[in-house]
């Protein structure tokens, strides 16, 4: 049985973790099968009924844990066994009926041209019945994918991928729930696959019939964490372990020799409201610090590293020099210190005992840095995010 391309269908397995799903997992797994002929169902350590007993008598597979240990290390298992029986690509799907197995045929037809990349499906959110929390929650991850890789994508949390094998099993990953499916889209860049996108649909039924395993507390801090991780490392300068090597494209180069187009280009980058308002905290944060003649360097880097807009940064760190913004975390840092204020201001005063002066410098940034951050990010977002509005507006009435 072999597709349109030169991808046979007995390499492709269609994986479907599952926790407590027992109501629906029979129906998606018939319907993935009418698609993929191999079908793994991996039983999470489901405690409503006999995920195994379903199948029974089918060509249809089941893992099963003996605990609930994640949908990432479900996926993990799924891996492993599709390695030992020489699987090349694992198609991802969820078990509670909001993806539409038809849309297998979507991913299926270009696996031939993408088998260095992982494939997500791109759900379309303008219907009825989407939560504010799933199209918040895509919009937060899709941004800081964007930081941690410079990717676009526009749904980063959709459960609905296909993923090459035999790369995969070669990026290391500590995720082991949701934050699984965060984390492997940042390493897998980092590692040299593409990411790419197809439209899918999905189904979100009424808010009392929805049955989850997304645990919105405990799971989003879980993302949340993975993501200062992955932030943490990308702001680190050391090479990614590379499972492919890219060729790079030397155009990236070619624009520094055309001054206009860099400008535009450096004006444009992570322009959103979002992005702007992160670059300027950066350009604040970094200012504020003692960071004595380093502070344009450190803002380049750091912008740099996280594909961040290095106009807006540079020019809201103008905003820390000298001498109101030092003098002030001077101030902080004495009180700190000896618990009243620096009274005496003046240039010796400041600039008589200069380690003393840094020192205190220092512990004032650690509490006015955060706080000036805040406070310059939200005016420029809700700044930003009204320029947006009235061109929009504009726009529609040219």
């Amino acid at each position: 049985m072999q597709n349109n391309n030169s991808i046979h269908l007995q390499d492709i397995w269609c994986v479907i973790p599952t926790f407590n799903n027992l109501k629906t997992i029979q129906k998606v797994a018939f319907d993935c099968q009418k698609y993929l002929p191999q079908i793994l169902v991996v039983d999470d350590g489901s405690t409503e009924g006999n995920i195994a007993e379903l199948f029974a008598n089918t060509k249809v597979k089941v893992l099963k844990h003996e605990k609930n240990l994640g949908k990432g290390q479900a996926i993990r298992s799924a891996l492993d066994f599709i390695q030992k029986h020489n699987g090349k690509f694992m198609l991802t799907i969820d078990a509670d009926l909001q993806h539409y197995p038809e849309d297998l045929a979507k991913f299926i037809a270009l696996l031939d041209q993408n088998e260095a990349a992982i494939i997500i499906g791109c759900r379309d959110f303008k219907q009825k019945n989407v939560p504010g929390k799933s199209q918040f929650g895509r919009a937060f991850s899709n941004f800081w994918l964007r930081l941690e890789t410079g990717v676009a994508i526009n749904d980063s949390q959709s459960g609905f991928r296909s993923y090459p094998v035999r790369y995969l099993a070669q990026i290391k990953t500590s995720g082991n729930y949701y934050d699984f499916e965060t984390e492997i889209l940042t390493r897998a860049s980092w590692a040299g696959l593409a990411l790419k996108e197809v439209p899918i649909k999905v189904f979100y039924p009424e808010a009392h019939l929805r049955v989850s395993s997304f645990h919105p507390l405990l799971d989003n801090l879980r993302i949340s964490l993975m993501h200062l991780r992955l932030i943490g490392r990308r702001l680190i300068p050391l090479p990614y372990p590379k499972v492919i090597s890219r060729i790079k494209n030397n155009q990236s180069l070619k624009i520094f020799t055309h001054p206009l187009k860099l400008l535009k280009n450096l004006l444009q980058e992570n322009a959103t409201p979002l992005g702007l308002a992160i670059s300027a905290g950066v350009g604040v944060f970094l200012g504020v610090l003692p960071l004595v003649s380093f502070h344009m360097l450190a803002v380049l880097y750091v912008t740099s590293r996280l594909h961040l807009n290095k106009i807006m940064a540079l020019s809201v760190q103008n905003l820390c020099m000298p001498p109101f913004v030092p003098v002030a975390c001077i101030e902080m840092g004495h009180f700190l210190l000896h618990q009243k204020w620096l009274t005496v201001i003046s240039w010796q005063a400041i600039f008589g005992n200069i380690p003393e002066r840094i020192w205190e410098w220092f512990l004032g940034s650690l509490v006015l840095a955060p706080l000036l951050t805040l406070i310059i990010s939200i005016i420029i977002y809700f700044t930003a995010q009204g320029i947006q509005r009235q061109l929009i507006k504009n726009a529609k009435h040219s």
